[in-house]
């Protein structure tokens, strides 16, 4: 077992304080057989269809906010980025850059999170990486995680597909996540139980999918810059005028 219960430059030397640290934590609770092995890379089960890969990099303060915190939301955002492209996802990797001096239990809980989160959606992680940098280069934690899936030949979801006459169709209310974000970081209470959104969306597009196959053009997941960036780069990439009734657009009233 670990002794310190803070972060320590050895813990990112390779030795073993590197090696106790992947087995009492990391290997306690990302139990998959691929990565128990710890070899350099992941052999994965050959699948038909193309290939959809995707990489993320998560970075947020505060580490835990109502509703998730970043190893949940490193597991979502990678997992929602394969399925904008109708991937449906097989595998994570996981790496993190540690700052000297975090504690171990606040790392805890975001693998315990990470966890949770992949074995919620049904997707392993494989294969992942810790490096430690000194105290005061870094901000506690920074999240990489990167994804591969599967698609089907015969789909081809776009931003470029837009065609004029399209419906904008939105999964839930705006703004959740990134207000929950900024109230906590600033120290706001807001009445009501606003909390963020994140959640897998993989099983939501499959099912889209399955009903309607022929009717998607394409699916995207708003984050930095929102439901506005998001559709500007739509039109911009199609070609075309995107047109909104605020009044339709589905926001809280705390946001």
């Amino acid at each position: 077992m670990m002794a310190d219960d803070t972060i320590l430059l050895d813990h990112g030397s390779g030795g073993l304080a590197s090696q106790e640290l992947i087995r009492d934590l990391f290997l306690k609770h990302l139990d998959s057989p691929v990565l128990r092995d710890l070899e350099d890379s992941a052999v994965i089960d050959n699948q038909a269809g193309k290939l959809v890969f995707t990489t993320d990099s998560y970075v947020v303060d505060p580490l835990f906010f109502p509703g998730g915190d970043i190893g949940k939301l490193a597991v979502h955002g990678t997992i929602n980025d394969l399925a904008m492209r109708g991937g449906r996802p097989l595998c994570l990797s996981l790496a993190l850059i540690l700052e000297e001096g975090m504690p171990l239990d606040d790392l805890e809980k975001i693998i315990i999170s990470v966890a949770e989160a992949a074995s919620e959606s049904g997707i392993p992680v494989v294969t992942g990486d810790t490096k430690v940098v000194p105290r005061g280069k870094g901000d506690k934690v920074f999240i990489n995680t990167s994804g591969i899936g599967v698609v089907d030949d015969s789909l081809s979801l776009s931003s470029k597909n837009g065609r004029p006459g399209d419906a904008v169709i939105l999964s839930g209310t705006m703004g959740d996540h990134g207000i929950t974000i900024m109230t906590r970081r600033a120290g706001i209470a807001l009445e009501g139980n606003l909390r963020s959104d994140t959640m897998p969306l993989h099983r939501l597009v499959d099912s889209i999918l399955t009903a309607f196959p022929k009717a998607v053009r394409t699916f995207r997941d708003p984050t930095r810059g929102g439901v506005a960036t998001t559709l500007n780069e739509i039109a911009a990439a199609s070609s075309l005028l995107i047109s909104l009734q605020e009044e339709a657009l589905p926001v809280r009233p705390e946001v």
